[in-house]
């Protein structure tokens, strides 16, 4: 995740708003005039590698009605349960705590606007990653989108012992997109982050072709 620096929550969460802000608000033209409508909607979105919801909390629940956060570890979902978003829960801005590994998770069929995975694609092999998105798309909603905010390695892969996991170029990640029968749609690197980290990057994605 933050490795530590957990001040850069507001800097980091103002990044994701501003990067989805044409696709949920749509885009403005001269005098404020609308000139491009909203591309989906702000009812559902999934949080995809939650922890303990800080992405859900300071992003997602700022844009959207409600979220279902789905992550691997049970303390983390406990926590998130009962302390982090124990309001947001009882107000019925959550939908589901899910616990499971990406590579099982299987989302219900047109259900979200917005599939969001932050800083987890990197426990994934590639292929446990591309069979990820190819599900990720059967749960999207018609219009719905997938987003992809991550450590970036300048060239190739740069595999982290101490966690078992990887980060990929800017040219895999692309690849696998690809792969997987992803378009993408826009890019943009996190602005603001500390000295001595990987860049981040930010994609937002749309199936090539509807599922049928």
């Amino acid at each position: 995740m933050l490795g530590g620096f957990g001040s850069v929550t507001n800097v980091e969460a103002k990044g994701s708003m501003e990067f989805m802000s044409e696709y949920v608000r749509g885009k403005k033209g001269a005098r404020n005039i609308l000139k491009v409508p909203p591309r989906i909607d702000t009812q559902y979105a999934c949080d995809c590698g939650a922890g303990i919801g800080r992405v859900s909390k300071h992003f997602l629940l700022k844009v959207f009605n409600k979220v279902d956060l789905v992550e691997y570890t049970p303390k983390f979902i406990k926590h998130a349960e009962k302390v982090y978003l124990a309001n947001e829960r009882r107000n019925g801005r959550i939908g589901k705590f899910i616990c499971l590994g990406l590579q099982e998770f299987e989302p219900e069929e047109e259900k979200y606007d917005l599939i969001w995975c932050q800083w987890v694609l990197g426990h994934l092999t590639d292929d446990d990653l591309v069979k990820f998105f190819q599900r990720c798309k059967k749960g999207l909603k018609p219009n719905g989108l997938i987003g992809v905010k991550d450590n970036v390695a300048k060239l190739g892969y740069c595999f982290d012992k101490d966690d078992s996991s990887v980060t990929r170029s800017d040219e895999i990640f692309k690849g696998l997109f690809q792969k997987a029968g992803l378009r993408l749609l826009k890019e943009a690197t996190q602005h603001g982050m500390p000295d001595g980290l990987y860049e981040v990057k930010m994609y937002a994605l749309e199936p090539e072709l509807r599922p049928t």
